[in-house]
């Protein structure tokens, strides 16, 4: 017997996906090649800020469809093509939705065929044309974003009757581009994953011989102080650490305890995702001393949140520093992928992704302490810094 408290799985949090995106859109009730239309004219504005994806079904009569590519028509499961202006991939599979999310988790905005597919919020085209195709439909109208109207229409009862508020939602003529093009960049303005602050406190500093994140660089212990200079930069901050260190913290600041253990930085990074899948995250070690508010702010004005992470060039060797870096909610399929493969490093995950790499202003502002003789030059760097 199972008692009702028993839960077989546990309960993760989960980014507010539809059918292929957290941010997708369906455009119904045109004709197919209205929509393609308008998916193009919003990608082509959209571009370089955001990635975009676009979903359609082809249809064709049974001798118009096209012959199998050869190597699936073999039997191959999955057959690519590098063009060189572009990769091609052909699958003998079916795919679900897990499957789906996966492929498109890098893209920051998915356009959807509404008249084949399902979208998590729509666009309704107001088309005589399609009137009957629309109704059909209704049950797929479950987030209706905006009207446009294609020609001399209005909106019909049966959408009146469907959707109660369908006076609070804005209408545009279908030709009316900037406008359409307006509303979109004023949403992705709006969809912003916020950003959180995360603290790397739960290292054993076993190459400096004591607990770096207890050094008081600054009057405070250093992992309080790079909490405190991210409270006003982030919406919240944590600090991370091991579940035994948890009761040593002061219990004025939120703790968040490794959950993918035994992987140092990278699983923290990836417990900080875990418990806020939908969040980007501003990751920082404990060992920045000379790291000021001046360089955070510069990297959050710089940040590309249709990169996977945006971070810093080490002035050491001109490779990401994974941690002064916003990982943003993309990363995290990424790193998980990674894992899947033997790999732990993030510095790694950066390198082979599409990041945004920027120069501080200040390089000493990267310096880390991991050894004694570290330690030793950020003493002078301070004592300098004192004597102007």
């Amino acid at each position: 017997m199972i008692s009702k408290e028993h839960k077989k799985h546990s309960a993760l949090a989960k980014p507010d996906f539809g059918s292929f995106g957290t941010n997708e859109w369906a455009l119904v009730g045109a004709k197919c090649d209205i929509i393609k239309e308008l998916a193009g004219n919003i990608i082509r504005a959209l571009l370089p800020e955001y990635k975009s994806a676009y979903i359609d079904t082809q249809h064709s009569d049974a001798d118009e469809m096209p012959a199998l590519p050869v190597y699936v028509a073999s039997g191959a499961a999955i057959e690519y093509t590098n063009h060189i202006h572009y990769q091609q991939f052909n699958f003998n599979k079916t795919f679900s939705p897990f499957h789906y999310r996966q492929m498109f988790s890098d893209c920051d905005i998915v356009l959807v065929n509404g008249n084949h597919h399902q979208g998590k919020s729509q666009i309704v085209i107001i088309d005589e044309t399609k009137k009957a195709s629309l109704q059909k439909r209704l049950a797929q109208l479950t987030n209706v974003q905006l009207f446009l109207f294609n020609g001399d229409v209005e909106i019909f009862d049966f959408i009146k009757d469907a959707i109660p508020s369908w006076q609070q939602i804005p209408t545009y003529n279908l030709h009316d581009t900037a406008k359409i093009i307006g509303f979109f960049k004023e949403h992705m303005q709006k969809v912003q994953p916020s950003l959180y602050g995360l603290v790397l406190a739960g290292g054993k500093s076993e190459r400096l011989g004591y607990d770096k994140s207890k050094i008081s660089w600054h009057g405070n212990e250093q992992r309080y102080h790079i909490a405190n200079m991210l409270s006003a930069l982030c919406q919240q901050v944590f600090i991370s650490c091991r579940a035994e260190q948890e009761h040593e913290i002061n219990p004025t600041y939120k703790t968040l305890p490794d959950t993918f253990t035994g992987l140092g930085p990278y699983g923290a990074i990836l417990s900080a995702l875990r418990e806020h899948p939908s969040m980007a995250w501003l990751v920082l070690a404990c060992d920045l001393p000379l790291l000021d508010a001046e360089t955070l702010q510069y990297l959050i004005q710089n940040r590309d949140v249709s990169k996977m992470a945006t971070t810093f060039e080490s002035p050491h060797d001109t490779l990401p520093e994974p941690l002064i870096t916003i990982w943003e909610p993309k990363s995290y399929p990424v790193l998980l992928s990674f894992l899947s493969q033997g790999n732990s490093c993030p510095r790694k995950a950066l390198i082979n992704n599409d990041v945004k790499i920027i120069k501080a202003i200040d390089p000493d502002a990267l310096i880390n302490v991991n050894t004694p003789a570290d330690s030793e030059k950020v003493k002078n760097i301070l004592q300098r810094r004192a004597a102007v």
